[in-house]
């Protein structure tokens, strides 16, 4: 049988390895790992479970390129923190950002025949300095980079919706040869529902926490809820609506309700004289423009007092000076007239989303996957493992021996199998037709 060699750069639970495995067997390829490299211990311990008799390498930085085997195929899925939303987006700035020029390292001295590299989809935006242009500075240091080295590049986000998971996940996927550039277009769209992948008849949870929201609503009343106070609407269930801090009138919940709303809106930003932001102090002033109830003083008084609110000063633009240089935050400004705002944000709960059998999930994250929750029975309890291995499209013979906490940690960093299985098929055709063996 032909083979194909391959290194797998920070491997994590090895999931870029596992969709390439898939893609290139299918035509009809063995596939032989050559080197491993991961740093994190229990991504190490999943690694080990699933390929006992491969040697598994740390910190990348630390091998010498030349002692690494030929190989066909580099796979690699840099740190993703740098350039992520939900971090500080310092980029190359980060050290983190730069272990992207460890690939470089690597490709210069082995130049195999092609790779795929797998991202965040914050990376293709990050450092733009035209909002009109596609892409921003890092993405193109990244993209010329690898061209200079004699690879035809590609890049697309795609969506692990549409490749047959029951979550959405969108990353970037770089990819190249050294013979052709490889189409990102035209994938054939999968579906699949929560329902697909849940095993039922699991555990509940029972705190005080989960036995009040019960107490308040019926578990198909729950399916598709978020639970936070820094957003409105009728999929969002707030810390009012359960009374978590203190009996709460149907007016001040309407009060409540109207000012979750209208704190968004960016005629109030104006009339403080700031730029708009995502969830502005409003005055008493501005809160009677739109609330026309009696006693509004009084409710307010209330409500601050059992801490639904809390009285700040709207927050202006700074720059702040850094060691990795300039950055834009937001402190509260003394100058500008205080004003009443929502207290508790969106991780502030036990829970965060309960997730809907009939949809997909949201994008899971390690911060808060603890904090997803599904309906099983007359309760409510988070996923299990092998449920979020699903939804990244890991069989179910994987081996996962770690716990709960290392378990959501590793599954919120991982990448969508499915996905880089379509990719490596790509791949795995042009591999093919050039005789490469």
């Amino acid at each position: 049988m032909k083979r194909v060699r391959f290194i797998d750069l920070f491997a994590g639970i090895g999931g870029i390895r596992k969709g390439f495995e898939i893609a290139f067997q299918k035509y009809g390829y063995e596939t032989e790992c050559v080197l491993t490299s991961e740093i994190k211990p229990h991504a190490y311990k999943v690694l080990r479970a699933n390929h006992p008799y491969e040697e598994i390498c740390g910190d990348i930085t630390k091998i010498n390129a030349k002692n690494i085997p030929d190989f066909d195929f580099l796979l690699g899925g840099f740190p993703c923190q740098a350039f992520s939303f939900a971090g500080r987006r310092l980029g190359f700035q980060d050290t983190r950002g730069t272990l992207f020029f460890e690939v470089e390292r690597i490709l210069k001295e082995k130049h195999p025949f092609g790779f795929i590299l797998e991202n965040v989809e914050g990376l293709v935006t990050h450092d733009r300095e035209d909002k009109s242009h596609p892409m921003g500075k890092t993405l193109k240091i990244i993209i010329n980079n690898l061209g200079a080295l004699g690879y035809k590049v590609n890049w697309k986000v795609l969506n692990s919706k549409d490749f047959g998971l029951a979550q959405e996940r969108k990353r970037i996927y770089i990819i190249g040869t050294d013979k052709e550039k490889v189409s990102l277009d035209n994938f054939e769209k999968q579906h699949a529902i929560l329902s697909d992948i849940l095993e039922y008849g699991q555990p509940t949870i029972k705190t005080d926490f989960t036995l009040l929201l019960m107490s308040h609503f019926t578990p198909q009343q729950l399916y598709g809820k978020s639970i936070k106070d820094k957003r409105g609407g009728k999929d969002n269930i707030h810390s009012w609506d359960l009374e978590i801090k203190g009996s709460v009138s149907k007016e001040q919940k309407t009060l409540l309700n109207m000012m979750s709303h209208e704190r968004r809106k960016k005629k109030w930003a104006t009339m403080h004289g700031i730029d708009w932001m995502d969830g502005m102090p409003l005055t008493i002033e501005m809160i009677r423009e739109f609330y026309h109830g009696e006693k509004l003083q009084e409710m307010l008084d209330d409500l601050v007092a059992k801490g639904y609110l809390k009285i700040e000063h709207p927050k202006a633009l700074i720059t702040e000076h850094t060691i990795f240089g300039d950055r834009i935050v937001r402190k509260q400004d003394p100058n500008k007239k205080a004003g009443y705002n929502i207290v508790a944000g969106k991780l502030s709960f036990e829970i965060n989303k309960i997730l809907d059998p009939q949809g997909i999930a949201p994008t899971l994250v390690a911060m808060d996957m603890k904090k997803v929750y599904v309906v099983d029975g007359d309760g409510v309890r988070p996923l299990t493992l092998r449920e979020g291995l699903r939804l990244f499209g890991y069989p179910d013979n994987f081996q996962f021996p770690v716990n709960q906490e290392e378990g959501f940690d590793l599954l919120g960093n991982t990448v969508a199998v499915p996905v880089i299985t379509a990719v490596a098929e790509r791949l795995a055709d042009v591999f093919k037709k050039t005789n490469k063996i």
